[in-house]
């Protein structure tokens, strides 16, 4: 089908098929009663319709739709902020904690990020329809296998805004309708960002159903969605442990499992002092209420600058939960407690850290192998045995060799804005672009072959 073909897609097409249609400020928003299982079943099934359309559409068509979502968010710009500032209120009064309320919060600069990662999807190539392999057989039979969109993809995810943005775009670009619960504490924020993103739909004329949020329905609504087998075609949980293995132990439907980050940093003997300090520091204190961010240090003991890097942390303000070895490092008057294995298992997500002396490679990589998450770890090292040693042997979505761990993140990668970082082992692991959001087709052409 042609490009124009797609773009005669009409305005009838492109608006809800099922409930009820409320326009609005904050965009075009469904509702279809009081049953969580019945609504999102509803939903469900008008996603698949517009997984239908948006299956065929043209590169050059959803590129459009990317364009004008970033566009309409920096138009309602004072719309989104002040959505925004009524979670933050509600989560200071709740006592959420300074983690989770600076994954809440936007502000100006995170929207013109947020509108930049649109306009980056939109630059990089169609996954869908994309070769991956094919060949004409002995008989005459022509094969391919090419990239398809999963269909129906379903979201449950945190206190995180920007989430929604990143998931609906890379949705958008790999061909899916998506299912959004993005949960209680971002319940404004998100209410107007699916607004903007379904009205920006309605302009190109794509079905508005590709971007559902079903928020209305609270937890029986996840657990609708978590149960919606043969409606959903994949579900992604993105958020704490709780979060994360409550969807991987319930849910019915298929699961990419995405990680917490108990991340790892290996100062190995060989490194140099101010590389050491420069990547420990950064690691940790870049931004802390992110998975990628590192939780627990390593020194090898004949490093001879630990000393160094330990004060470093301590100057921006990094309480170290260290081990008996590491504490004798520490300056005068340092923040720091006594590690115990609670320590070694923590994800903090603020600004501590857990600090262990090691005496060889060998005994890092045991630690790492019994506390790790699989999802990223980093070794600071100026010895390239010791180097690809660790490379092979670390089981885990990224490993770093003289490079901050925040560098795990599908931007910073090249992918665009990332859906999440994927820890199991299937066929999505580590930063999930767009490529991640599809599956493949066998697609074989004969001329009136019968099988002997």
């Amino acid at each position: 089908m042609t490009s124009a073909a797609h773009d005669s897609v009409t305005t009838d097409e492109a608006t809800p098929t099922t409930g009820k249609a409320v326009v609005s400020d904050t965009g075009v928003i469904a509702t279809f009663g009081e049953d969580p299982v019945a609504g999102v079943s509803a939903m469900a099934d008008d996603a698949r319709d517009a997984a239908r359309i948006l299956a065929r559409a043209t590169r050059t068509w959803k590129d459009r739709a990317l364009l004008a979502v970033a566009d309409r968010i920096e138009r309602k710009q004072d719309v989104v902020l002040a959505a925004n500032a009524k979670d933050l209120e509600r989560g200071r009064v709740n006592g959420t904690s300074e983690a989770l309320l600076d994954r809440l919060k936007l502000d100006a600069q995170r929207i013109t990020g947020l509108a930049e990662s649109l306009r980056e999807l939109a630059a990089l190539p169609d996954p869908v329809g994309g070769f991956v392999r094919g060949s004409t057989l002995p008989n005459g039979l022509r094969m391919r296998q090419v990239r398809v969109p999963m269909g129906v993809v379903g979201a449950i995810y945190e206190a995180r805004p920007n989430v929604t943005v990143d998931i609906a775009g890379i949705a958008l670009k790999s061909g899916n309708a998506v299912l959004l619960r993005g949960g209680s504490a971002a319940e404004e924020s998100n209410r107007a960002l699916v607004g903007i993103i379904r009205d920006s739909l309605a302009d190109v004329k794509l079905p508005v159903d590709c971007v559902q949020s079903i928020d209305e329905y609270g937890r029986e609504g996840a657990n609708a969605l978590m149960g919606a087998q043969g409606k959903v075609d994949v579900l992604i949980p993105r958020g704490g442990h709780g979060l994360i293995q409550s969807v991987v132990q319930n849910a019915k439907v298929p699961v990419i499992e995405t990680g917490e980050g108990n991340v790892h940093l290996f100062v190995d003997h060989s490194a140099s002092k101010d590389m050491a300090v420069d990547l420990v520091v950064n690691s940790k204190t870049h931004r802390t209420s992110t998975c990628n961010t590192t939780e627990t240090l390593l020194l090898h003991s004949g490093f001879a600058h630990g000393d160094s890097v330990l004060a470093a942390l301590d100057r921006a303000g990094v309480t170290l939960h260290v081990d008996e070895r590491a504490e004798a490092m520490l300056p005068a008057g340092s923040h720091h407690v006594r590690a115990t294995d609670e320590d070694w298992a923590a994800e903090y997500l603020s600004m501590d850290l857990a600090v262990k002396v090691v005496d060889s490679l060998d005994e890092a990589l045991e630690h790492i192998d019994r506390w790790s998450t699989r999802h990223t770890e980093a070794i600071v090292t100026n010895d390239l045995a010791h180097a690809e040693r660790f490379v092979a042997e670390i089981d885990a979505a990224a490993v770093m060799v003289n490079a901050s761990t925040r560098f795990t993140d599908g931007g910073q990668l090249g992918l665009g804005a990332e859906i999440g970082i994927s820890t199991q082992k299937m066929h999505a692991r580590g930063p999930m672009g767009l490529e991640e959001l599809t599956t493949t087709k066998w697609i074989v052409q004969g001329d009136g072959h019968v099988r002997a």
